[in-house]
């Protein structure tokens, strides 16, 4: 089964809740086998809209990453960040 990547391109409107919810988002992530690959780093935006915040996650596999944002942890956390961001996030596979 490959595994599979959680990219999250993010605008934080609220830097103190969008705080709380990233200590709480880690612990929730690493529970699902998930392992931060960039978080917040330097980038380069060559197309799209701008996020000033990007996020890759890898998880063991998709179904993996699925249930880490439905988890009552990750629910938890996520609720710091409504109203503190602006953010896509998507799941995909790696290719094998």
């Amino acid at each position: 089964m490959p595994s599979a990547l959680w990219i999250a391109h993010v605008t934080v409107t609220d830097v103190e809740a969008y705080g709380k919810y990233a200590l709480l988002a880690g612990p929730a992530i690493a529970a699902h086998g998930g392992k931060f690959l960039a978080r917040g780093g330097r980038y380069v935006q060559l197309e799209g809209k701008d996020r000033s915040r990007n996020v890759v996650a890898r998880f063991p596999s998709l179904e993996r990453a699925v249930e880490c944002y439905h988890s009552a942890a990750y629910q938890a956390a996520l609720a710091h960040a409504e109203g503190a961001c602006e953010r896509d996030l998507m799941v995909v596979e790696e290719a094998e």
